[in-house]
């Protein structure tokens, strides 16, 4: 995978080129008018939903925590909460992922946050070779291999994800 750091330039792209991870940036058209962001950069990019990521920031008994599950489903927070060792788990107030990450919603990468969190990846990400996230800001995805955001977020995986459907493990698109 090409390395690729042009004028579109995020703390989460500044993060991955400062470890020397490669990644490539799928920048993509966004609408305004979107609320559903993951849905729209798998579909504007040409992608499975299975294999792109969203980034969701909650809370588990007090901590704020980050949550990156396939776009095609939605956030288990009972499973998110049982990861994360805690009894129970809800989202984080818009302007508190916000202030914590640095980002805008539908913008929040795993990646170059401002004040890292906990962060849990949903185990389905290790079927691929490589998974897109949020590079930042809406309108650009970071395709990376899962190890790297793992190794970088220093992630715990788990099975946080509901309704997602389960990807062959030779399921990679060309970028």
């Amino acid at each position: 995978m090409a390395k690729k750091t042009v004028s579109q330039g995020t703390p989460a792209t500044a993060a991955l080129a400062a470890a020397g991870v490669p990644f490539v940036l799928h920048p993509y058209v966004h609408d305004p008018a979107t609320t559903s962001y993951g849905l729209e950069a798998a579909d504007a990019l040409g992608m499975d939903p299975a294999r792109v990521f969203k980034t969701l920031m909650i809370e588990a008994e007090g901590r704020l925590a980050c949550a990156v599950v396939p776009v095609s489903g939605n956030l288990d927070l009972k499973s998110a909460a049982a990861a994360l060792g805690a009894k129970k788990a809800a989202m984080a107030e818009a302007k508190t992922a916000e202030r914590r990450t640095g980002y805008v919603l539908g913008g929040i990468s795993p990646l170059g946050q401002r004040q890292t969190s906990p962060t849990i990846v949903d185990e389905s990400a290790l079927s691929f070779e490589t998974m897109l996230v949020s590079g930042g800001r809406r309108g650009l995805d970071i395709e990376l291999a899962p190890s790297d955001l793992i190794r970088l977020t220093k992630a715990i995986t788990a099975p946080i994800g509901t309704g997602a459907a389960v990807p062959p493990s030779s399921s990679t698109l060309a970028s």
